[in-house]
């Protein structure tokens, strides 16, 4: 709990960063594909630097490149194009500089590029709409990241039972079950809260919102260890220190790039929210 402070003090500059921008979005859309492209070149960088393959520019400016326009062409006829030129980079760094590079290092940096700039790009996708931008983005962030709280301090209040002791000692079985709990409650505070005071136009399907939040919560469980177990292969803590109390900005969205995608695939086969 020593780690308590710098974490909340991280969050509430967060959370106003975040509402600035969901303003800029609401007035302009590419708003929100510039800013995820950038975050997601950010946190390719991160995950680069923890093999020391960032310096190594013949891979990293390709990788961080295509984390960036990912985002901000994804809803473009040109996406298709942009992932054959990728292909074709990776592979072309592979035979020219084959000397200095293995495939491994290749494979490391194209698979989690990939992982990276598609798992954030359903952000833009998602509130990409005519409407309920800000109902979209609010629930792609609260929600894991309310499972992660809830994880936290139920963990640590009641936590016996390890759940992955060999990639993350601290996660508990109970902090998993508190987390899917805050999950489900924070899903329905967003909807209640964008039924009555916000938007009363939109008609909110509590069933779906409640299906997202039960699993959000394993699936933000699942990116979490996913991300640790790369750290621990390559003996670091964490991916960067951008984030005091969380680390680098990969540590603290490692979960959004699991479950944004999650949210685009509940919300298109039972709409979350709909014009009344």
């Amino acid at each position: 709990m020593k780690s308590l402070k710098p974490r909340l003090l991280t969050a509430a500059v967060g959370i106003a960063l975040l509402v600035l921008i969901i303003i800029a979005s609401e007035l302009w859309s590419p708003v929100l594909g510039i800013v995820v492209g950038i975050a997601s070149a950010f946190m390719v960088g991160e995950y680069l630097n923890a093999n020391k393959l960032l310096k190594n520019f013949w891979l990293s400016v390709p990788c961080m490149l295509f984390a960036f326009l990912v985002s901000v062409m994804i809803a473009t006829q040109y996406i298709y194009l942009l992932i054959v030129l990728f292909v074709i980079a990776c592979f072309s760094v592979l035979i020219i500089r084959h000397n200095f590079l293995t495939y491994t290092e290749i494979a490391y940096a194209a698979f989690g590029t990939a992982l990276i700039s598609f798992g954030m790009s359903a952000l833009p996708i998602i509130c990409g709409g005519e409407f309920g931008v800000t109902f979209y983005f609010c629930s792609a962030f609260a929600i894991p990241w309310m499972a992660d709280a809830g994880g936290f301090f139920v963990g640590a209040y009641f936590g016996k039972h390890k759940l992955c002791p060999g990639i993350s000692p601290k996660k508990t079985v109970e902090g998993a079950v508190g987390g899917i709990v805050f999950c489900i409650i924070t899903a329905v505070i967003i909807g209640l809260i964008f039924q009555f005071a916000v938007i009363p136009d939109l008609k909110v399907n509590f069933w779906s919102l409640m299906l997202l939040g039960l699993i959000d919560a394993p699936v933000s469980i699942l990116g979490d260890l996913s991300f640790s177990l790369i750290k621990r292969s390559l003996k670091i803590k964490d991916y960067g220190s951008v984030f005091p109390g969380h680390g680098g900005m990969l540590d603290r969205f490692d979960s959004i790039i699991f479950t944004a995608p999650v949210l685009v695939a509940i919300n298109n086969l039972i709409p979350l929210i709909t014009l009344v």
